[in-house]
């Protein structure tokens, strides 16, 4: 930011994030997410140039722009909190599992091939040294929804589930069916907690996957975490649901 003559408090501060945050983005330990670029656009009124700038990047890499940056927060983050309302989180999927969520025509064999082996790539970071914590809260009809013609596959996939939830660095936690209307079911999302203590989140749909740095909407999405946990029943007893599933599916 020496161009601009402001340090990188003083960058942060007009774009409403911290120094540190400034720094891992210039010196590419955090990817600048499209909220990041927006804010230096409209503080310094540049025209739109920062985030043409990242749409160019993102053309440029045959991996979507948006899987790419959250890997790399992935990697990073030392607290994973994930929400999911329609599948078992990424991290705790199996592999027939995995490629059973691209079935359905949307994607040909080379690039279910492609997306299955990232997934399963992705999920060392539970494995390294030094993993990240991750409390990972899901809708019990994610256990309960079948797998037409591949019978196992919801047993293998339940139990990996439950195997995986007894790990010290893993929650699981799953909202019961008698919960009845409740704040998660208007979507699934995943809030990452940085080495410095900053925040970003993300949630996707049908069509785009969306980033969330910004400390407000972020604070939001973190207010709305609580209250979806707390409809969740208590790791042992989510486990002995996980359980009573998989037996159900033999």
């Amino acid at each position: 930011m020496t161009g601009l003559g402001l340090s990188q408090d003083d960058f942060g501060r007009g774009i409403g994030y911290s120094g540190s945050h400034v720094s891992s983005v210039e010196t590419g330990g955090r990817p600048p997410t499209k909220e990041y670029m927006r804010a230096v656009d409209a503080h310094h009124e540049t025209g739109g140039r920062f985030q043409r700038m990242l749409e160019r990047l993102g053309r440029l890499d045959a991996e979507p722009a948006w899987l790419r940056e959250w890997i790399e927060f992935e990697r990073e983050a030392t607290t994973l909190r994930w929400f999911e309302l329609a599948y078992v989180p990424g991290l705790l999927q199996t592999e027939r599992y995995a490629r059973a969520t691209l079935a359905g025509g949307r994607f040909d064999a080379e690039d279910a091939d492609r997306i299955v082996a990232s997934r399963l790539e992705r999920q060392s970071i539970l494995h390294r040294p030094r993993p990240p914590q991750l409390i990972a809260v899901l809708d019990e009809a994610v256990l309960r929804r079948s797998v037409l013609d591949q019978p196992g596959l919801m047993v293998e996939q339940c139990e990996h589930l439950a195997k995986l939830a007894a790990v010290e660095h893993v929650q699981v936690h799953v909202v019961p069916a008698d919960a009845g209307m409740y704040l998660g079911l208007a979507g699934q999302f995943i809030i990452a907690e940085m080495p410095d203590g900053a925040r970003v989140a993300h949630a996707d749909n049908q069509l785009i996957a969306q980033f969330v740095d910004a400390p407000t909407d972020v604070a939001k999405l973190a207010k709305t975490w609580e209250i979806v946990r707390n409809e969740a029943l208590p790791r042992r007893q989510s486990i002995e649901l996980i359980e009573r599933v998989a037996k159900s599916w033999t």
